[in-house]
């Protein structure tokens, strides 16, 4: 369906965003589904967020920071807009960045009850992390909430359901819509307060930029505390009438393909990792039915192309690009136009600002502003801090093109100066990939009392050597300046709960190899 993007039209609350969604679609057009394969409906939606709202509005205050510690799941869709329907704020907890990082998110938000399921404990082994939590929050479980749902709360549920402006508590776009935490790949998460306008808009310029069908299936193995996996995998398709199917963890390569095929599933999200993986597993049909495939957070390798393009026929892959400041999408390559080495075309609505970065040529640091940008980080005082004029320091180094077509050349972190010259990790790290297509590699930058900085290569190639690197940089042009010449061969290369490389954790790796070669 075709659609043209207007910022007037994002200027509502999500919940009745929903609630217009269903008006659109119709209540009975089933619209949510996870593992249990219960499907459950706009009305169904709508009556569950209020009958699990009530109960959670009995001891929560209006405005109140809730954090939600759950999987991809009908579950967390409920509770996200049962908080919504009665003012309260989702805060979005990530299970996978550890007790450290979880307090710390906890803390810095002012979470003081956190919702989660006994069944998600006992299953991801989780009761160290929440032991920890409990030092500082209440932790309620859903299954023990459900359990006092009576008649009078169901027979409240289904009037507020078909009178819902009547029933849920007003809010304004300006409100908050959730709160999320950035994904730490360079140091320690940060809080993100993103209004409800920035949701919806960016839920319509995806919209407007892509053609999508309601009829359509969106599979989401992805996490809701990860905003790819909220905004891409929960809020868009449900509020564009296709229907939302949640699966708990990207991890389970062998379960998803068929799933995918059995749920008949239009359209994938996940990360080049996973669908990777997803394509040495599954049978050959498996994943044919798919219109096309949309990947974030890393970069979409060649080999994942050609992988996908053998085994499964033309499916495109689409590399986007975006940050959890921008709700998140920024740019996103098109099943019509799919230019591989890009990130794709920029959302209608966004503004750009490019900034020279000394000793890079060809591109600058990205700025961005527009209606999905976030109102600001979380600052210690429990305040807020706003991007200064609207516009945010995206810190990656890009090139557009004339026809607003984005390259992304590497971070602003992620830029060695060696013998004078500037140099980008992330190309190092696809000079390793073209080497060996089928390994994981990551580089990083370490002090040279000679050169200023030189280049590590990590890989979990056991055989890998510099030999077949400084030729393949030759037969391609490229520096010798820019070839890792060490290299630390390891089991796992480690990543984050949303599959980007865990560049923290590998920094120690280094550290401790280099301490141990010394």
């Amino acid at each position: 369906m075709s659609r043209t993007f207007d910022s007037a039209q994002a200027q509502t609350s999500l919940f009745d965003a929903l609630v217009e969604a269903r008006q659109t679609y119709g209540a009975k057009k089933p619209i949510l589904e996870d593992q249990e394969r219960n499907p459950l409906t706009y009305t169904d939606l709508i009556r569950a967020a209020f009958a699990l709202g009530r109960k959670i509005a009995a001891f929560t205050r209006p405005g109140e920071r809730v954090g939600v510690m759950l999987p991809a799941s009908s579950a967390a869709v409920v509770t996200f807009f049962a908080l919504h329907a009665f003012g309260r704020t989702p805060t979005m907890l990530n299970f996978t960045a550890g007790i450290r990082n979880l307090k710390a998110a906890c803390e810095l938000a002012g979470v003081r009850r956190v919702l989660t399921s006994h069944r998600f404990v006992e299953q991801g082994k989780l009761h160290d992390l929440v032991d920890a939590i409990e030092t500082l929050t209440k932790v309620t479980y859903l299954e023990d909430v459900r359990e006092t749902v009576g008649l009078a709360d169901k027979l409240y549920a289904a009037a507020a359901a078909t009178f819902p402006s009547r029933f849920r508590t007003p809010t304004t776009p300006q409100d908050p819509g959730v709160i999320l935490f950035t994904s730490g790949s360079f140091g320690a998460p940060r809080g993100v307060v993103l209004t409800q306008a920035n949701l919806i808009a960016n839920v319509q310029q995806i919209a407007a930029h892509i053609d999508l069908d309601p009829a359509w299936v969106m599979f989401n193995p992805l996490p809701t505390f990860h905003c790819f996996g909220l905004t891409g995998g929960v809020l868009l398709p449900i509020l564009t009438g296709m229907k939302a199917f949640e699966y708990p963890s990207p991890l389970h390569t062998k379960q998803i393909p068929p799933l995918i095929r059995d749920t008949g599933a239009s359209i994938l999200l996940a990360t080049d990792t996973f669908v990777n993986q997803y394509a040495r597993t599954a049978d050959p049909g498996d994943l044919s039915g798919l219109k096309f495939i949309v990947c974030g957070a890393e970069k979409v390798r060649e080999e994942t192309h050609n992988l996908i393009a053998e085994r499964f026929g033309p499916i495109p892959v689409l590399e986007g690009y975006g940050a959890t400041e921008a709700a998140p999408v920024i740019a996103v390559n098109k099943p019509v136009d799919n230019r591989r080495g890009t990130v794709g075309g920029l959302l209608p609505g966004m503004e750009t600002r490019l900034e020279p970065v000394d000793g890079i040529k060809g591109g600058g640091k990205l700025y961005v502003r527009g209606p999905n940008v976030m109102a600001g980080y979380l600052a210690a005082d429990g305040g807020l801090e706003p991007p200064v004029d609207g516009w945010h320091d995206t810190g990656d180094v890009v090139a557009i093109s004339d026809d607003s077509w984005v390259k992304i050349l590497g971070r602003v972190k992620r830029f060695a100066k060696v013998g004078g010259e500037m140099v980008s990790l992330t190309a190092a790290e696809d000079l390793a990939s073209a080497v060996w297509p089928e390994g994981r590699h990551a580089v990083v930058a370490l002090p040279d009392p000679k050169k200023g900085e030189r280049l590590v290569l990590v890989t979990d190639r056991r055989d890998a050597e510099t030999g077949p690197l400084v030729a393949h940089a030759q037969s391609i042009g490229a520096p010798e300046i820019g070839v890792p010449k060490k290299i630390i061969r390891v089991m796992e290369i480690p990543v984050l709960g949303t599959g980007k490389t865990d560049y923290v954790a590998l920094q120690r790796i280094v550290d401790a190899e280099i301490r141990r070669a010394a």
